[in-house]
C-alpha cells in the first residue's frame, strides 16, 4: 500500500490510543473453499493519528540537530508538530544551571509558568526552593523541567499522544545535561520516562534507573509533586526523606 506506515509505527499509535488487547482469542483464517468478498483497501490508521507519529519523528529528527541547549530551546520554540501551542502563550522550555548534578522533572506547565514562560514559578515553584533550601541548595544550582512545554488547556492532565510528542526534547535536554541524579516530580513524569504505569505511592522511596538513548545509566528518584503536598501537608514528611536519599546520593558522588 502507498505510504504504508510500518508495523512498529502502527503498534505505537495503537498503544498511544489505549488499545491493549485483540477482538478474539485466535486469528480468522478462511477455509479453502471459502471466498471472501473483495474489500477497498483502506488506511490502516486515521490521519489524526498518521499525524502523531509524523510529529513525533520530526522530533526525534530536530533533537538529534541539537547540540547545545540553546539550540534545542529554539528548535522547540519553532516546533508546531503539538497542538497544546496553539492554547499555550508561552512555550516552557527548562531552566537552571545547565552543568547541574540534579535535573527535577514535573509534568506540565500551570497558569503561573504559562504567564512567564519559566517551570514551577507559582506556589509550586516556591514550595520546591524551600524544599531545596533544605538541603542546601538553591534552585540556580538545578535544572527544572517538564515532560511537556507548554500548558494543556485548564491545567488538564496531558493526553498520552501530547506526552509522546514532547518526549523526544525532554530526553535531548537530559543528555545535553547529563545529571548525576533525575528526581521526578509526580508519577506522571516517572511513568513517561520510565516507560511504566506505576503509581507515585509505588514508585517512590527507592533508587530507580532511567536509561538513556546513549544506553547510559542515570540514578533517579520519584516523590510527590509540589502541587500534591500543596493538598496534602502530610505527605511533606515523606519527601523529607526522599531528598535526604538526594543529600545522601550527592554526598556518595
Amino acid at each position: 500500500m502507498e505510504n504504508a506506515l510500518d508495523i512498529k509505527s502502527l503498534l505505537e499509535w495503537y498503544i498511544l490510543a489505549g488499545v491493549d488487547e485483540t477482538c478474539g482469542d485466535e486469528c480468522y483464517q478462511a477455509q479453502s473453499s471459502e471466498v471472501l468478498p473483495a474489500s477497498p483497501l483502506r488506511q490502516a490508521t486515521t490521519s489524526l493519528s498518521q499525524n502523531v507519529i509524523a510529529s513525533k519523528q520530526n522530533a526525534r529528527d530536530l533533537c538529534a540537530k541539537a547540540t547545545t541547549l540553546s539550540e534545542l530551546k529554539q528548535v522547540v520554540e519553532n516546533f508546531d508538530g503539538c497542538a497544546l501551542k496553539l492554547t499555550a502563550k508561552s512555550t516552557v522550555f527548562g531552566d537552571g544551571n545547565e552543568h547541574a548534578k540534579i535535573m527535577f522533572i514535573g509534568e506540565a506547565p500551570g497558569a503561573d509558568e504559562d504567564r512567564i514562560g519559566l517551570p514551577f514559578v507559582g506556589r509550586s515553584g516556591r514550595l520546591l526552593e524551600k524544599m531545596l533550601s533544605a538541603i542546601n541548595l538553591k534552585r540556580a544550582d538545578v535544572y527544572i523541567a517538564n515532560v511537556v512545554m507548554w500548558r494543556p488547556p485548564g491545567n488538564r492532565t496531558p493526553t498520552d499522544a501530547e506526552v509522546a510528542v514532547c518526549l523526544p526534547f525532554l530526553k535531548r535536554q537530559i543528555e545535553l545535561i547529563s545529571p548525576e541524579i533525575i528526581v521526578f516530580l509526580g508519577g506522571s513524569a516517572a511513568n513517561a520516562l520510565l516507560d511504566n504505569a506505576d503509581s507515585i505511592s509505588r514508585l517512590r522511596g527507592r533508587w530507580l534507573e532511567y536509561q538513556t538513548s546513549l544506553k547510559t545509566f542515570i540514578p533517579a528518584l520519584a516523590t510527590f509533586h509540589p502541587a500534591y503536598l500543596l493538598r496534602n501537608c502530610p505527605q511533606k514528611a515523606k519527601v523529607w526523606s526522599d531528598f535526604l536519599r538526594i543529600l545522601k546520593k550527592l554526598k556518595e558522588n
